[in-house]
């Protein structure tokens, strides 16, 4: 699934039940940078279009570079974009979303493209293709995209904090 939105499913859904716990926006970073190596073998027609930062080994170095970059742009462009509720995104957070989306990223690709290698270099098998039809992977994401959305309003509406007259402000929180 290079370059598509359907990673952000499984993180809308896990962002609903976290809350402020899970960044949504580091993950996102985290789906970006994972997908920057194929992007290159695109553009050149070199290499292996799923290569080494399709691995857990190189989803797990991914991680650590999308954690530490990831907090930072994301607080930057909350500043940006003048976010009323911002609260800095803590280090437990930003780690915890960045290994969440490359190693989700590794598992959904996995399942999908026959040319991604998990395990390597254990082995170049790929044991987790075909454990469900794309089409149902896609259904999946999807599923889990509008699931999480509309959990994360309902539950960030009942945790929103209330004014003077009880009315909650507004759910869209800092996105931590």
């Amino acid at each position: 699934m290079p370059f598509t939105p359907f990673h952000m499913g499984p993180g809308l859904l896990i962002k609903a039940l976290l809350q402020g716990a899970f960044s949504l926006m580091v993950f996102g970073w985290a789906q970006i940078v994972m997908d920057i190596q194929p992007l290159v073998v695109i553009l050149t027609g070199e290499g292996h279009l799923h290569g080494f930062t399709h691995t857990w080994i190189g989803a797990s170095l991914l991680g650590i570079a999308s954690a530490l970059s990831g907090k930072y742009l994301s607080e930057f462009g909350l500043r940006v974009i003048g976010c009323r509720r911002f609260v800095p995104i803590r280090w437990p957070v930003a780690v915890l979303s960045a290994f969440v989306g490359t190693f989700s990223h590794v598992l959904l690709d996995g399942i999908v493209h026959a040319d991604v290698e998990p395990f390597w270099p254990l082995t170049r098998d790929n044991g987790l293709l075909g454990l469900i039809s794309v089409q149902a992977m896609h259904w999946f994401c999807l599923g889990s995209g509008v699931v999480g959305a509309v959990l994360y309003f309902i539950v960030a509406s009942r945790l929103a904090p209330r004014d003077a007259d009880g009315e909650a402000s507004s759910p869209v929180g800092p996105g931590r």
